[in-house]
């Protein structure tokens, strides 16, 4: 199965980072200043790989797909608000539940994902995740986390931090694909080698990220487990089975399903540092649904075919 491959090579990328950064190759600021590469040139580089491709998307698809985006993250939003009741969490940590149901590695993991299995074309699907997930983590998100009286979240929603690097990106790609507008060779080449980098280094950095916790402690916390399966198991299999019965697209679907079954994004641990939310329950749902989505993810393909 090519997404287990896939998996199998993601899992190899993140071990070299964890061994890396226990030899001190890596360190907490080299990793701070890889994530910052990643996140400002590489990704936005596999992003517009998306508009380079030989394969054409018809408009309608763009349409279909920005629809079923909104109604993801719509159901994802009422979700938020339910699986903390439902888990009996805490009044400490529910904000960062609430922020790690919504908020996935659709960057890091999932982006390499999809261009992997189902070319570079379909990025441009996964880009339109990007952009009400940008808008969500800087309202929702900050509102969740932010539990102390001295933080307004409000002065967190700006244009200049929705309008980040990766949503222009994708907005770009968006651009030149249904315009059509030609991309020189050169433009096109010196793109797909920064995109290049995206996996090995992300994988590279949440390897590092992980050598620093216990690993351990991890599967102890029962709460956190069963968070970890709705989030990683049940959500993207009944949501790509809800979808297939809506649209009749392998690749739409299967886009559909990296984007809900990556793990909790690494954002929502910046978050709750930031914003006093409950940091090392953050830190600890995105170490733990990291390492389960080796094997959830080729498990939730399996299942929904």
């Amino acid at each position: 199965m090519l997404l287990l491959q896939q998996m199998i090579v993601l899992f190899i990328l993140m071990g070299i980072g964890f061994l890396c950064y226990k030899l001190g190759m890596i360190t907490d600021e080299v990793s701070k200043k890889l994530s910052a590469i990643v996140v400002n040139i590489a990704n936005p580089a596999l992003v517009l790989t998306g508009c380079m491709g030989e394969g054409k998307i018809q408009g309608k698809e763009l349409l279909l797909i920005a629809g079923l985006v909104i109604a993801v993250y719509a159901v994802l939003l009422l979700l938020a608000m339910l699986i903390p009741i439902v888990l009996k969490v805490d009044k400490k940590s529910r904000g960062t539940y609430q922020a790690m149901t919504i908020f996935s590695n659709i960057g890091f993991m999932g982006f390499p994902v999809v261009s992997a299995l189902y070319g570079s074309s379909a990025i441009l699907y996964a880009a339109l995740f990007t952009i009400p997930y940008n808008i969500l983590i800087y309202t929702f998100g900050v509102a969740a986390m932010s539990t102390g009286e001295k933080t307004d979240w409000r002065e967190s929603f700006s244009v200049k931090r929705i309008l980040n690097v990766g949503v222009i990106a994708c907005i770009i790609t968006i651009i030149v694909y249904l315009f059509q507008i030609p991309v020189p060779e050169f433009l096109e080449l010196t793109v797909t080698h920064l995109s290049n980098l995206t996996a090995p280094l992300s994988m590279m950095v949440i390897g590092a990220s992980l050598a620093a916790i216990n690993i351990k402690k991890l599967f102890t916390d029962g709460r956190l487990l069963l968070f970890s399966a709705l989030k990683l198991l049940v959500i993207p299999v009944a949501g790509v089975l809800l979808i297939r019965q809506l649209v009749d697209n392998d690749v739409i679907c299967g886009v559909c399903m990296v984007m809900l079954a990556t793990p909790v994004g690494s954002m929502t641990a910046m978050l709750a540092q930031q914003y006093d939310g409950d940091y090392e329950m953050a830190s600890k749902g995105v170490a733990l649904t990291t390492i389960l989505s080796v094997a959830t993810m080729p498990l939730v393909s399996m299942i929904v075919g």
